[in-house]
């Protein structure tokens, strides 16, 4: 074809004439780029530059494809009448801009190859260039899988690590391998890391790698990635998957054993743990003994299964001794073991002494000791019953003393250096004696057959009895040395004259004491006085009702004769009768009190029940 092709770099050297020193210029030049890359899918934009002498115009503009048989077809012709679109395969694809640049759009890997522009201007002759269009497509981030197992670093063979995927690329990539950062070399017999290419039905690439390499304890802590590489404008570029270790095997080096809590802190009644532990991947198998004398006994039945954790409960002094945790690697079966001394904290024979010993009475004094057994320094503390503390140390001194001296006093053993040990002695200090009556209720005011509850309160050691001079229904009540009796009696002439008497004994003697029952005037006069005030209401209740019945006879209102006379005690009477009846209640000595003008007394039943005739 006229003009002929330019070589890339001289088509690129033309494109710094255009650029800088075209006025210079005397004939027709083009330039294009050497080479538009695009990734598979997108567009490709493909300019055609030209310079035509003394701003002639151009002729025509041709653009063309080279096939696979090197032939150039035709994709556009343009002229000042308009653009002519050939009937090729890109017909759908292809576009064509104002400044007469190409645009293919759908880009695939069977659009690689060159493309032409031709510009002809008339006497100034024709010219041409040509575009590479390069297709790519960027690889997917690259999948790594490590070894599913784990890997023994006594592995007889170069043990797999880890496998490398990466998917849909263009041109084929390759994969390479990092552990903690530093790029893996292949090594014969050491370190291999064979690659296998897979050109897909879409023409993409998939590449796969696996490497293989040897392993140390160290390698617990190592990382490994892999990165795959490919090339875009003519740079390289790459993509790191993501890091993962691998699960290593390695006997143990080191064995822990350790008390929980700390054995230096371990009471009597604690709950302990025995805690074994070891530096080997996978965890070895861990047996525990305890040493009686000269011989282990075998405590791994005791032990959680496969945890190297031994609970022991409730601990106490034969509790004491020195343990072991044996660790077994089913790996190389080494074995590896730690021995550790347990020590309970305890305190034993906790004692309480009085001095003197013999029976106690009141004005004596006594004093109380305290002693205990303990590997630790032991601390004393008293206490009484309520709680209070009295003194610190193990001795408490107790003068002067008195029935109400009589409890229970504690001695609170504790050791300081470990929290939470502690244990309590308790003693019952007796002040012997003879009872004594500190309460009684004498004088007693009361009512003529009232029930009354007499009470009578006395402190003594031996616990005393306590007798009435009356019967009665009697309740008693102890606390601590206090005794209180309360008898339940009904009052009568006799008790009123007399009394009651109380006696308290033990074996110590007897005391006593009486008391007097008193008759309440005030409460007597003021029940008489109401019964008088009832019975002058009921007096003027009565007189009332006759005036007004007397009345109504006066107005003619109640008819009176003998036709109309009735007995107006029998129920049957008429309506129009009216009968008054006045009842007492009280009783038959109260009736004195109604007396007639002359201070007779009338008789009781005349008292107690009254018709009145309202007959004329």
């Amino acid at each position: 074809m006229a003009g002929g092709r330019r070589p890339a770099g001289l088509a690129l050297g033309w494109g710094c004439c255009l650029l800088l020193c075209c006025a210079a210029a005397s004939k027709l030049e083009i330039s294009m780029p050497p080479v538009v890359e695009v990734e598979v899918g997108g567009t490709a934009r493909i300019e055609c530059n030209f310079y035509i002498p003394e701003n002639a115009s151009y002729t025509y503009i041709d653009w063309f494809y080279v096939d696979r048989s090197n032939k150039q077809v035709r994709l556009y012709h343009v002229t000042a009448n308009g653009v002519l679109e050939d009937d090729t395969d890109y017909k759908k694809r292809l576009s064509l801009g104002e400044d007469k640049a190409l645009s293919l759009s759908a880009v695939t890997l069977q659009d690689a190859r060159t493309f032409m522009c031709q510009v002809g201007a008339g006497s100034y002759g024709v010219g041409e260039s040509s575009t590479q269009l390069s297709v790519y497509k960027v690889p997917t981030t690259p999948e790594i899988e490590p070894h599913s197992g784990g890997i023994s670093v006594h592995s007889s063979e170069i043990p797999e690590i880890a496998k490398c995927v990466s998917k849909n690329s263009f041109p084929p990539p390759n994969i390479t391998w990092h552990k903690n950062g530093q790029q893996l070399h292949a090594q014969e017999n050491q370190v291999t890391m064979p690659s296998t290419l897979t050109r897909e039905s879409s023409g993409l690439y998939t590449v796969s790698s696996t490497l293989y390499a040897p392993v140390t304890r160290e390698d617990r802590h190592s990382r490994y990635h892999c990165t795959v590489h490919y090339w875009l404008q003519g740079q390289r570029r790459a993509l790191d998957s993501r890091g993962v270790k691998v699960n290593i095997f390695y006997p143990a080096e080191h064995l822990k054993l350790q008390v929980v809590p700390s054995s230096t802190l371990v009471k009597e009644g604690d709950n302990v743990t025995l805690v074994c532990e070891a530096d080997g991947n996978p965890p070895p198998v861990f047996s525990f003994f305890k040493k009686n004398l000269d011989e282990w006994q075998d405590l791994t039945s005791l032990a959680e299964p496969e945890s190297g954790v031994l609970k022991l409960h409730d601990v106490n002094k034969s509790s004491n001794g020195t343990y072991r945790c044996q660790s077994l690697d089913l790996d190389d079966m080494s074995q590896i073991e730690e021995d550790v001394d347990l020590v309970v904290n305890y305190i034993e024979g906790v004692h309480v002494k009085m001095e003197p010993s013999s029976t106690l009475h009141e004005g004596d004094s006594v004093t109380l000791s305290c002693d205990a057994h303990s590997p630790v320094g032991l601390k004393y503390q008293w206490r009484d019953e309520k709680g209070t503390k009295l003194v610190e140390g193990n001795r408490l001194f107790l003068s002067n003393l008195t029935f109400e001296t009589s409890k229970n006093f504690s001695c609170k053993v504790m050791a300081p250096s470990v929290p939470g040990l502690e244990q309590s002695k308790k003693v019952f200090v007796a002040v012997e004696g003879k009872p004594r009556i500190v309460a009684i209720s004498s004088p007693l005011y009361v009512r003529q057959d009232e029930v009354v509850n007499l009470t009578c309160k006395a402190i003594a050691f031996p616990p005393p009895t306590v007798q009435w001079s009356i019967n009665g229904t009697a309740h008693e009540y102890v606390d601590n040395q206090h005794i209180a009796s309360n008898l339940t009696v009904r009052v009568s002439h006799d008790l009123l004259r007399a009394g009651a008497m109380c006696r308290v004994s033990n074996r110590l003697g007897v005391s006593e004491k009486h008391i007097q029952l008193v008759v309440d005037q005030k409460s007597t006069a003021e029940s008489q006085g109401v019964i008088i005030v009832a019975i002058i209401v009921a007096i003027l209740v009565v007189a009332v009702l006759g005036a007004v019945i007397y009345f109504l006879h006066k107005k003619g209102k109640i008819p009176c004769g003998r036709a109309g006379k009735q007995d107006i005690t029998k129920p049957e009477a008429r309506k129009d009768k009216i009968v008054v009846e006045v009842k007492s209640d009280k009783l038959s000595e109260e009736a004195g009190l109604l007396q007639g003008a002359n201070g007779e007394k009338r008789a009781a039943a005349d008292q107690s029940e009254k018709y009145i005739d309202l007959r004329n």
